[in-house]
């Protein structure tokens, strides 16, 4: 006699289609450890029944979750649960932008065990070109680009990750100048690469729509050229914020007006629900365009990618040379599988999901203005002397934040704040870490608001 499965049917209250908003209902009750692992799903049938849904739509949402090693079946048997365990940790560490986790053990064995059966030997005994394989170049270029701008597989180099890709972007973009230009707040590795490698950073201030153009005019008119700008259009690290259409056009004209070259760091693009023009595709042949895999899909998939102007190609894999003598054949072989079996959809479908349960969770918590927020990581502004009070209190309570100095340009302005990365907990070890940062601020007699307002 079969065993009667402990799931209570749901859909989840989410975007997407009747088999997405059931898959995620059960990976988030997966997830949370409402369903323990080895326990009986529901038949096809039942389970169709008991959400008035077609048969098709669950057996959809099944293999969804089956591909991403969340459930298994038995023949003759039924659907289980594959699980996911959470591994707990003394300390909860927010100061580390990764994905919430969407890859499971399962799935990750059977990807290496299909490779297994065809993977070339030879490919690991000889050097691949330093810029990639064309096969490799191709999937990810299909994958990455917008449908108004096709990013050429010619003019893209595959790279160990993303940070990889921003190292030899900079060290192109700095032929043209010593001062890179940025947002007032940014991205820490960008700022720590720049100043590692010599560069002079000057911040321009940005508002509710990210990069504020008439700043950056004024800051360019300033170095005369003598530099170039680098920016986050998407999900900025760390505000969030994200540039509108026609800001992106306007930094693309302003750029060419001054005849700067252009780093464009769009690592988060793929987490929105429908993704906007790259900046590329308004200046390409002063862009080079930054993306990648491991911040959107799975940190162990080392694979970012670089895409360049005609006219630097040849300078771009000189300056890949200096750094890699080749991108790796293994990876490109995860990553050529995932983009071509749907896996990699499924998981960025996951990654995205969890993002905006673990925003509404930060949201509530931490008392934020309810607005729709993708992504996962925030910014919470506050003077520099409160923030890092608020850091080092937290580290004290087991909480690791991000010091405020690390994403501010200019030790002398007064943008500071506390960003909040959401992805790497679990949900139940990120509520009681959000909690304890709350009662600091609290304790600190500090309004947590996110102010529409120019940073």
């Amino acid at each position: 006699m079969k065993l009667k499965s402990p799931w209570t049917p749901r859909l989840a209250e989410t975007e997407g289609s009747v088999s997405d908003r059931l898959a995620a209902a059960l990976s988030d009750d997966i997830a949370d450890g409402h369903i323990a692992a080895g326990a009986r799903l529901p038949a096809h049938r039942s389970l169709a029944y008991q959400l008035g849904i077609g048969i098709g739509t669950v057996t959809k949402a099944y293999s969804a979750l089956e591909r991403r090693g969340l459930v298994r079946g038995a023949h003759g048997r039924g659907m289980f649960v594959a699980g996911l365990v959470p591994k707990p940790a003394a300390i909860v560490d927010l100061s580390i932008n990764v994905p919430p986790t969407a890859l499971t053990d399962r799935l990750l064995a059977s990807t290496l065990q299909s490779l297994a059966k065809e993977i070339d030997a030879q490919a690991f005994s000889t050097y691949q070109p330093v810029s990639g394989t064309l096969d490799d170049r191709r999937a990810l270029a299909a994958w990455l680009s917008h449908p108004a701008h096709a990013f050429d597989a010619e003019d893209m180099l595959v790279t160990h990750g993303a940070q990889h890709a921003l190292a030899v972007a900079f060290s192109l973009a700095r032929r043209s100048g010593a001062t890179m230009i940025t947002e007032s707040v940014t991205y820490p590795g960008a700022l720590a690469l720049a100043r590692q490698i010599g560069l002079n950073v000057m911040g321009v201030q940005i508002d509710d729509d990210g990069l504020d153009p008439k700043a950056l005019r004024a800051v360019l008119a300033r170095v005369r050229g003598d530099a170039f700008v680098y920016t986050t259009p998407t999900l900025h690290n760390p505000s969030g914020r994200t540039q509108g259409t026609r800001r992106r056009q306007d930094i693309a004209r302003l750029c060419r007006d001054h005849d700067v070259l252009i780093v464009e760091d769009e690592i988060y693009a793929p987490l929105l629900p429908s993704r906007l023009r790259p900046i590329a595709s308004f200046a390409p042949e002063r862009t080079l365009h930054v993306a990648g895999l491991s911040k959107v899909l799975c940190p162990g998939l080392r694979v970012g990618v670089l895409v360049v102007p005609p006219r630097l190609r040849l300078d771009a894999q000189t300056a890949l040379e200096a750094s890699a003598t080749m991108s790796s054949p293994l990876s490109g072989a995860i990553a050529r599988r995932w983009l071509a079996d749907g896996t990699a959809d499924d998981l960025l479908a996951s990654v995205r999901h969890e993002a905006r349960r673990r925003q509404e969770l930060a949201t509530r918590v931490l008392g934020l203005p309810v607005e729709k927020r993708n992504g996962f990581h925030l910014f919470i502004p506050l003077d520099e002397k409160k923030a890092d009070s608020v850091r080092i209190a937290a580290l004290e309570c087991g909480v690791v934040l991000t010091p405020s100095t690390a994403m501010t340009v200019d030790s002398k302005t007064a943008v500071s704040g506390l960003r909040i990365c959401l992805g790497g907990p679990t949900m139940t070890a990120l509520d009681d870490a959000l909690q304890r940062v709350q009662n600091l601020l609290d304790r600190d007699q500090t309004t947590v608001t996110v102010p529409r307002r120019s940073l």
